[in-house]
């Protein structure tokens, strides 16, 4: 398995563009997939430079319904027509990051819909005996609190997400299984959770942002909730790699904490 991170907030090599968004490549021995495209069509120019053909990718699964995983999509399928992207039917509500004088759209293009190569998922499905996504994550443990200001609109106000259109990617090359997901809105340790209930063990491999990322500074309690997640973690053998949404300060206490278990990854880096 060939995994490339496309595009992330931090440049893994200088010849690379970083934005805010997260785009994987991912070659196995069936398929050439993207999970995820970033927020603009920055990872096709990155992908030039990484030895990365976008017209030969095969599947598409996005993670969630915000801007910075979805923005490469339109930019994608002019030079790919043919490749399917699944996403959940609920990653087209009209989300919201609401702030304390505005609320600011962090949707999908409205104009995603319409690809005829788009094919908008109901909960978990399976592509083959290689490529399954899941979702249905209930748990609240450790539930990322910047959820709080994220939300969707209805006809009578904005109503808090619940993130049910964020989805999980599983790769099972040859027995060795990897987990995607995009920024772990439901958790960390609640999506593992929800992974061992229907797979009866752990993933060999995580991919995941860990959503702690802040603007105004981390309090005590910030720390607390990043040194539980991390002992969580710890008593797992799996190998994860963490960037975009997880945050600077967070991914660097996480390294200090779980040591070779992480991996903090960038635009440019092979993961596998």
């Amino acid at each position: 398995m060939k995994v490339i991170c496309l595009i992330e907030n931090t440049q893994g090599r200088e010849d690379v563009l970083a934005e805010h968004g997260l785009c994987l490549y991912i070659e196995t021995e069936k398929h050439r997939i993207l999970a995820d495209t970033g927020a603009s069509g920055g990872f096709i120019e990155n992908a030039a430079k990484l030895g990365v053909k976008p017209e030969d990718v095969d599947t598409v699964v996005l993670s969630h319904g915000h801007y910075d995983h979805s923005g490469g999509i339109l930019p994608f399928a002019e030079i790919n027509p043919r490749a399917r992207i699944f996403m959940q039917k609920s990653a087209a509500k009209g989300y919201y990051h609401i702030y304390p004088d505005c609320e600011k759209y962090i949707g999908i293009d409205e104009k995603i819909l319409s690809l005829p190569q788009v094919r908008l998922m109901d909960g978990g499905f399976c592509i083959d005996d290689e490529l399954e996504v899941f979702s249905g994550v209930k748990g609240r443990r450790l539930h990322p609190q910047g959820n709080r200001v994220l939300a969707f609109k209805t006809d009578s106000g904005f109503v808090e997400d619940d993130f049910r259109h964020e989805q999980y990617l599983v790769i099972n090359e040859n027995g060795y299984k990897v987990l995607v997901s995009g920024c772990a809105h439901n958790g960390i340790l609640n999506i593992l959770d929800r992974y061992r209930e229907l797979y009866g063990s752990d993933p060999d491999a995580v991919i995941s942002g860990f959503h702690m990322m802040k603007k105004d500074g981390y309090t005590a309690e910030d720390e607390a909730v990043i040194k539980e997640t991390a002992e969580e973690l710890l008593k797992t053998d799996i190998k994860f790699y963490t960037g975009h949404c997880t945050g600077e300060y967070p991914c660097q206490l996480l390294k200090e904490l779980m040591g070779e278990q992480l991996t903090v990854i960038h635009s440019g880096d092979r993961i596998m």
